[in-house]
């Protein structure tokens, strides 16, 4: 192999060129059991929506499938059951990462930080997330956002606080950037359409870009993933083969070179579908029966 072909390869992963789909679980299976750093916890299960209630029972069922395979949980809501996931977390040994969802509804808002808040005074909230992707919705103003940033900030003076949004956002919005302790940032080449054989070198530079943005904060990659099942984007195709080469190279990046990521998602979701089209449903590495998908 040419010293060319070699760097190319070290920047789009492994080289997965005439590996069966067989081969590849293999591959994988080891991959997953070497161990993840994060996890996107997905709660719901089948037949339930965001904003319905879930219990601790189906939380610990769930933990107890992922825990051997992480370091870390991403929460990604302190109502209707899901503040109770940092502390069944904390019970199996695992670290957590806890947002607070914020949308248009000023009182589920208000209930989302108190209990962020609360959980965190209990001990339970390793980094801190005031909201999700709400720049990105249009959901509240900058001003808005800011303010539960450092509400929270001044409220829990030990934790580390973020907020998390695709990568470009903290290059757009340098007020947010610089509110936040840690830059929280989704990276999905997927949803740019770029094609799985390029997806990690992509995103390398969306990393890259956030990183520069933040002046020397850790950067977490706290989503990133790809679909098994649905309708293609430009050239991003979902499929089992691709699936399982994005997760190897993934888990591969953060392992050599130390980045901090956690992969979305734990569990097939079907609500999703809703909100992203059929590819939402497919994007656990457990399907929505809980069972290993490889």
């Amino acid at each position: 192999m040419s010293l060319r072909s070699e760097k190319i390869l070290a920047l789009t992963g492994l080289d997965h060129q005439g590996k069966s789909k067989e081969e590849l679980a293999i591959l994988f299976r080891k991959a997953l059991n070497s161990g993840m750093h994060g996890i996107g916890f997905s709660p719901y299960i089948e037949g339930q929506n965001p904003g319905d209630q879930i219990t601790e029972d189906q939380i610990r069922r769930r933990m107890d499938i992922i825990a051997p395979y992480t370091q870390w949980i991403r929460s990604f809501s302190c109502t209707d059951g899901n503040e109770l996931i940092p502390k069944v977390a904390h019970e199996y040994g695992l670290k957590t990462l806890v947002g607070a969802w914020l949308g248009d509804n000023a009182d589920i808002n208000r209930r989302e930080i108190e209990n962020l808040i609360k959980v965190a005074n209990e001990g339970h909230v390793d980094i801190a997330a005031v909201g999700n992707e709400v720049m990105y919705r249009g959901d509240l103003t900058e001003e808005e956002l800011l303010q539960f940033i450092y509400h929270v900030k001044g409220a829990l003076p030990g934790i580390q606080v973020g907020y998390v949004d695709a990568y470009y956002e903290f290059e757009h919005r340098p007020k947010i950037t610089e509110a936040c302790d840690v830059i929280l940032a989704n990276c999905y080449p997927y949803w740019e359409g770029c094609q799985c054989d390029y997806s990690l070198v992509y995103m390398k530079d969306m990393y890259n870009k956030a990183l520069r943005a933040g002046h020397g904060k850790k950067v977490i990659i706290s989503e990133t993933g790809w679909p098994s099942q649905g309708t293609g984007l430009h050239g991003a195709i979902p499929s089992d083969e691709n699936f399982m080469k994005y997760f190897i190279n993934t888990q591969k990046w953060s392992a050599e070179d130390n980045i901090d990521i956690f992969y979305f998602s734990s569990f097939d979701e079907s609500w999703k579908v809703g909100a992203e089209g059929d590819v939402g449903a497919y994007w656990g590495i457990w399907d929505k029966d809980e069972k290993l998908k490889y």
